[in-house]
């Protein structure tokens, strides 16, 4: 099973930003682990701070690809052009937050993502990354 994942702004700083809430870990070496977990199915992985690039990507792969993860950080909240990227596409996309958003502040307490995502996976750490590939992986045809 062919899967990508996406991160959005400031998830490239994983590892060193906020490690009280997003851990120690840099997501490139929890990435590698992941494809360990996963041999028989190529994993790739992008990210960017930039929306239009998020977009993009989605578009470019979201109708050849078998299942999209999406963390799109604080777009998530802002953007209803990412969750209408989202719902244009036919690759099912797993919505991920590595914090519990409905633990923090106000603003971060909706996503606009949920609604055209097949799931969403909350407040996991980077093991919701993990548990996204084995639903994808579970609910293929």
């Amino acid at each position: 099973m062919k899967i990508l994942i996406i991160n959005g702004p400031n998830l490239n700083l994983l590892g060193k930003r906020q490690p009280e809430i997003y851990g120690n870990q840099s997501f490139e070496s929890y990435f590698s682990g992941l494809q360990s977990m996963f041999p028989d199915d190529p994993l790739e992985y992008f990210q960017s701070n930039h929306e239009g690039d998020l977009i993009d990507k989605l578009h470019d792969e979201g109708f050849s690809m078998d299942g999209i993860i999406l963390n799109a950080g604080g777009y998530s909240h802002t953007s209803v052009a990412l969750a209408d990227a989202v719902a244009s596409i036919s690759t099912p996309v797993v919505e991920v937050h590595i914090s519990n958003i409905y633990a923090r502040e106000d603003f971060r307490r909706h996503s606009y993502l949920t609604n055209p995502c097949v799931k969403c996976l909350i407040g996991f750490g980077l093991d919701g990354y993990r548990m996204a590939v084995e639903y994808l992986k579970a609910t293929s045809d």
